[in-house]
């Protein structure tokens, strides 16, 4: 069997503190045939510093600097645009790759039908220093998951509730073809790439924590929910995309779910405007209760209830949400 090329596209914005570990843990892996591509996008560390040095002395990496910043999918996409893999990771270098990473999401693809576009896997959680804060799965003593991975047709459940951990993913190279990669309008590109090549492709889980994501507070993932969010706006796109793929009752009932968890969140975080929108396309999708009527005349009139977050998160994580 032959061995396909892979692309890892590595993505940095101010990552000068956490390169070295990223790019070497890239150049370790185990698999041979991989072309490595790092997109700069007008990092203001010294993050260009020490890339370069990396290019000089491992002269197979593509570097592509910009002269300003695009955001995260626009260098994704300008980075696919020059790649060759069958098979891409999107990777952002506050990450870490298992030595093996490569060599097995490879192995599962071969053993999968072509109709397969996604592999993800599990991972490891660590603070900037490094140091192990669990997994993305919770285990139980019988060895069950939580979030439950799904496998095959996903498209119900990646719009019903969040299940990947989206810096795991190994993606087949037709898929973004298709989908003429991200969409550079958006904040963000996980949940639309979810939903978008779900409804096309299918999924599989490889339950083995194969990289280490980086927790951290100027990740992207620590800035969702909080007043000013800008990826909220990215998500009612994203849900306004969903409602034209869905097909079925039950994707109904998911997207409604998945507007209603959104629809909250954007109320007690004092994101208004999104949450006016979220709803009037709960209403369009037929899914509006007594509860979201009243939480639509709460939105109206701005009413202050943030504090409820703050308590339930103390009450359930033991500490106070952003």
């Amino acid at each position: 069997m032959t061995s396909p090329l892979v692309s890892i596209i590595c993505l940095c914005y101010n990552h000068a503190a956490f390169l070295h570990e990223a790019l070497d843990s890239v150049l370790a892996q185990t698999y041979p045939h991989l072309e490595v591509l790092v997109v700069d996008d007008l990092s203001t560390d010294n993050s260009v510093e020490i890339i370069e040095k990396y290019v000089r002395r491992h002269p197979q990496i593509r570097f592509l600097k910009h002269k300003r910043n695009l955001g995260n999918c626009a260098s994704f996409n300008e980075a696919l645009q020059l790649s060759q893999g069958d098979f891409i990771i999107d990777f952002a270098t506050d990450d870490v790759l298992h030595p093996e990473r490569v060599a097995r999401q490879v192995a599962a693809f071969q053993q999968l039908p072509a109709s397969y576009g996604v592999v993800y896997t599990d991972a490891e959680l660590i603070d900037e220093q490094g140091a192990s804060l669990g997994f993305f799965y919770t285990r139980s003593a019988e060895g069950s998951l939580t979030p439950l991975p799904a496998q095959g047709e996903v498209f119900s459940e990646v719009l019903g509730r969040y299940f990947i951990c989206p810096p795991t993913m190994m993606m087949r190279r037709q898929v973004l073809e298709e989908l003429h990669g991200y969409d550079p309008s958006l904040a963000y590109e996980d949940f639309d790439f979810w939903v978008r090549s779900s409804r096309y492709w299918q999924y599989h889980f490889l339950d083995r924590p194969l990289c280490q994501r980086r927790m951290h507070p100027r990740s992207l993932s620590r800035q969702v929910y909080q007043k000013g969010d800008k990826q909220l706006a990215s998500t009612v796109k994203v849900i306004q995309k969903a409602q034209k793929l869905v097909r079925t009752p039950r994707e109904k009932e998911a997207l409604q779910a998945r507007i209603r968890y959104e629809a909250r969140h954007a109320y007690l975080t004092a994101n208004y405007s999104e949450a006016t929108q979220l709803l009037r396309l709960l209403e369009e999708e037929q899914g509006m209760t007594l509860t979201y009527r009243f939480l639509q005349v709460l939105t109206q009139k701005k009413v202050p209830l943030q504090f409820i977050r703050r308590w339930y998160h103390r009450w359930k994580y033991g500490h106070t949400a952003a």
